[in-house]
């Protein structure tokens, strides 16, 4: 079946529809419909409200785990073990991400210890491995909207998808469900209504499962009952209900709900997704689901803006190892997911998109209606951003920018975050990290056209940035004047601090005051350009989010214990260590730590970090230095004898260019290797200890190579 032309479209409505479900059910999650309803009465919108929703694990699975396709060898021969990989290499160990119950308890935690051990998929999640009761549970569904999102229209291979990658974790109904879900998705691109949708998805899992049972039981219900969601929660409370499954948090009670949902809904986003809501149980995993199938079969023009979407103004945080990664916006994850469709489907995607999805797929190009791809605003007036087919520099909408009786000589700014600190969030939901997404040396591009508010009034845009160690901001150009304005600004090289903003300035100079707004388009806020950067550890702190969740700023940690301590970042482990800093696409560049190993024989930096199972190492290992490679699992590429003195600094610098690997101690080149198999060639960088270790690093230097 041919690509729907709309699809880009809809594949945002329906990762907008999820993501405005999960923020809806988080607050309630595990709570009962009596307890909803005595605390709240009537549920109609969000529960609570907050300065940005944290990560969340019905987010975090579904925006790494279809990585699989792009990492795997053959995207058209997925295999479960595929999946498994992508688990293992964006995951934290044993914190953030998901819910690490313990070995037993939770699902994902089970099936990821499985495969830390070497239990393959699908075995890892297995009924056969880990019993039913185990395999059953809730997750199989909840991670598997995008297997839907990449296949639209053609539910045989959801279908098929969706099964390798559910059985990762789950196996029985946990599978069926997933299956169910991502048929539904892919069903919502090309059907009119949502009973059709849930018929045609029945059909890819057994008749005689109890996951068909369930939801066939709703169904009848409805049929005799259309206009009483209440009589029908009953009804599944008293025949479905959590008392009759075992586990922390079955899958078929919450699939009832789901079912109750999209048909009591009767087609409407906002009635759907509140009655899942008002149900309770698993709330943020039900409305999640509910809300990117009825995304995708409403359109953006399904779900209101004001009420749903601008509250989440379309930011997204995660938790996975990569911290660039942690830091998206709405429209870069349908975009992503589109750009898997288009490649499956073997199409090229329309002229308009093909830009965006290849060349510039995280920058701010406005082209969703309703996007604002988190763009923010800081003002002493009050202003309004809204997305518009107005004015366009480049496609065919942009972010109108108005600010209300701007006073000449204030300054309004209107920006996009490039970093997060604990301030800003009101909780710490699944631990996020965060790595900056814009960096010194790089250029910050955008495109501006201002309005004349009235006689006598010059409008200003200048660009800027704004650090965040030292808190300065560092202006560019001043412009005026009629027209679209390309405006750029090159952060100075070299600099030992974080860049925690990138955007315009505006302003207006004028004789006498004006009542009139002063109005903006803003368009194409991208980045580019080689890194130049320093990490002075004498200079950072601790992100301190709670007691139990302290991280290091810039850095996304996967295991180990990671402190400042004298002006050194100390990391040490029992059996490994790792943390990461730097944007997940870095190509060619050198990155030198200056490096004190205190106990242990193990002390590395690590370059073309692409997570948890892909990078190289380089450092002090058993009397030699060498050179690892790490995928899925380290391999000693290369060794050199050396003389290694506890206690004295060292200066590590491994330079990275196309395949070629250097690596120099103290400015003397040590090693140099060709990698011609299956070569790394983009990715962060990062530190790592092994075997017990602890090591000491005092300052990171990192220069991108032209």
């Amino acid at each position: 079946m041919k690509i729907p032309q709309d699809y880009p479209a809809r594949v945002y409505a329906g990762w907008l529809g999820k993501i405005i479900g999960i923020r809806l059910g988080a607050p309630i999650e595990g709570w009962s419909y009596e307890m909803i309803k005595k605390a709240f009465g009537e549920l109609d919108g969000y529960p609570v409200s907050y300065k940005n929703f944290a990560a969340d694990d019905d987010s975090n699975g579904p925006l790494f785990f279809i990585r699989a396709l792009e990492d795997c060898e053959d995207m058209k021969k997925l295999e479960a073990q595929d999946v498994a990989n992508a688990l293992l290499n964006y995951a934290p160990f044993e914190h953030g991400f998901f819910w690490w119950g313990g070995y037993g308890v939770s699902t994902e935690h089970t099936a990821y210890l499985n495969l830390r051990n070497g239990i393959p998929a699908p075995r890892s999640g297995s009924i056969e491995q880990n019993g039913s009761t185990m395999a059953e549970q809730i997750g199989g569904q909840i991670f598997i909207d995008p297997w839907g999102l990449v296949a639209p229209g053609n539910p045989e291979l959801a279908a098929e998808l969706a099964e390798k990658a559910a059985s990762v974790t789950h196996g029985g109904n946990g599978v069926y469900g997933g299956v169910f879900i991502a048929c539904c998705v892919s069903l919502a691109f090309v059907e009119k209504d949502v009973r059709t949708v849930m018929e045609k998805a029945l059909k890819y899992i057994p008749a005689d499962c109890e996951y068909t049972r369930v939801v066939r039981a709703v169904m009848d219900f409805y049929d005799g009952n259309p206009d009483d969601w209440r009589a029908c929660f009953e009804f599944l409370h008293d025949n479905f209900g959590y008392d009759k499954y075992p586990g922390n948090c079955h899958i078929i009670p919450n699939a009832g709900v789901i079912a109750l949902a999209l048909l009591y809904g009767k087609g409407s986003y906002s009635d759907t997704i509140n009655i899942c809501n008002m149900c309770g149980w698993d709330t943020d995993c039900n409305v999640g689901n509910a809300g990117c199938i009825m995304g995708v079969l409403t359109g953006i023009e399904g779900i209101d803006y004001e009420k749903y979407a601008a509250p989440i103004n379309d930011f997204l945080a995660s938790s996975s190892v990569v911290g660039s990664l942690n830091i998206t916006d709405l429209p870069f994850g349908a975009s992503y997911f589109a750009r898997l469709g288009y490649k499956l489907a073997g199409e090229e995607p329309p002229r308009e998109w093909r830009e965006i999805f290849e060349g510039r797929i995280d920058s701010c190009h406005f082209e969703y209606p309703t996007s604002t791809h988190a763009i923010r605003g800081r003002s002493p007036s009050r202003f309004h951003i809204r997305n518009t087919d107005e004015k366009a520099h480049s496609g065919s909408r942009s972010l109108k920018i108005t600010v209300f009786n701007g006073r000449p000589g204030a300054e309004h700014f209107f920006y996009k975050q490039t970093y997060y600190t604990p301030k800003d969030f009101d909780d710490s939901r699944y631990d996020p990290f965060f790595s900056p997404l814009c960096y010194p040396g790089q250029t910050v591009h955008m495109s501006v056209l201002l309005e004349e508010p009235g006689e006598g009034v010059e409008v200003f845009a200048q660009p800027y940035v704004k650090l965040g160690i030292s808190g300065e901001i560092l202006r560019g150009e001043k412009v005026s004047g009629a027209g679209w304005k390309e405006l750029s600004f090159t952060v100075p090289a070299g600099l030992s601090d974080r860049v925690d903003e990138t955007g315009v300035i505006l302003s207006c100079t004028a004789k006498g005051f004006s009542m009139e707004p002063l109005t903006a388009y803003l368009d194409d806020l991208y980045y580019d350009g080689e890194p130049d950067y320093r990490i002075d550890f004498d200079r950072e702190t601790m992100a301190v989010w709670h007691n139990l969740h302290q991280d290091v700023h810039q850095f996304a940690r996967l295991k180990g214990h990671a402190f400042l301590e004298d002006g050194y970042l100390s990391l040490s482990c029992s059996d490994f260590g790792e943390m990461y800093t730097g944007r997940h696409d870095w190509t060619d560049y050198s990155f030198e730590g200056t490096l004190k190993p205190v106990t242990g024989e193990d002390s590395f930096i690590n370059v073309r970090v692409q997570g948890a199972m892909r990078s190289y190492a380089a450092g002090f290992s058993g009397g030699k230095l060498v050179l690892d490679k790490n995928y899925y699992g380290y391999k000693t590429r290369c060794a050199k004898d050396f003389d290694l003195e506890p206690g004295k600094e060292y200066r590590v610098e491994v330079t990275v260019c196309g395949d070629n690997i250097q690596v120099a101690v103290d400015g003397q080149v040590l090693i140099e290797h060709r990698d011609t198999e299956s070569p790394l060639l983009t990715g962060s960088v990062g530190v790592s200890v092994r075997g017990g270790s602890r090591c000491l690093y005092k300052s990171f230097a990192i220069r991108g190579i032209i």
